[in-house]
């Protein structure tokens, strides 16, 4: 690869990882080749996507393989469109919660966490409780797999199977309506 080549396969990462809001990773353990990956939000800081997760409430890193100087598996889609834009070999630093790094990714993250439970105290639990993964790109990106890595979600008791209520699509379909005003003479 000539150092064009990386320059331009570089600059592709980066575009299409910045425009993504999600990346599907999976690690070097999870799996094999043909397995599919997480999805996991993220924070391109400095060169890399940074993650936050493992801890209560936010996102889960288990089953991935993601540990400190591990290799992981990057998928990146479109954002409008959903297709495979590229895919690429990164890997896994984890940053200790007193070091600079840190710190510095932790504030691009936190502006980025929606809907933290905890938003003026998240960066003290992310350091007691998260880890911060970044994912160093390395190497040429891969070829686009053929096949569509489809897997089942993940199991979590926020969806449900049972019928909707036999009452639900009259209260929906019910209208209130108003009196009409008449104007007087």
């Amino acid at each position: 690869m000539t150092q064009t080549q990386a320059h331009q396969t570089r600059a592709l990462i980066e575009e299409a990882t910045k425009k993504s809001g999600l990346v599907w990773v999976r690690g070097a353990g999870a799996g094999g080749a043909g397995a599919a990956g997480r999805a996991l939000w993220h924070v391109w800081h400095e060169g890399a996507p940074h993650l936050v997760g493992d801890g209560p409430g936010e996102q889960p890193f288990t089953g991935l393989g993601l540990a400190d100087g591990a290799e992981a598996t990057v998928t990146v889609r479109s954002k409008d469109k959903g297709g495979r834009l590229v895919e690429w070999t990164a890997r896994v630093s984890e940053l200790a919660p007193d070091s600079d790094a840190w710190a510095t990714a932790v504030t691009d993250l936190k502006a980025k966490r929606l809907n933290a439970p905890d938003a003026d105290r998240v960066e003290e639990r992310w350091a007691r409780e998260c880890r911060v993964l970044r994912l160093d790109p390395t190497g040429p990106t891969a070829d686009l797999p053929t096949d569509s890595l489809s897997a089942a979600p993940m199991p979590t008791p926020a969806t449900t199977r049972e019928p909707i209520p036999a009452a639900l699509p009259k209260l929906l379909s019910r209208r209130t309506r108003k009196p009409r005003k008449t104007a007087k003479p």
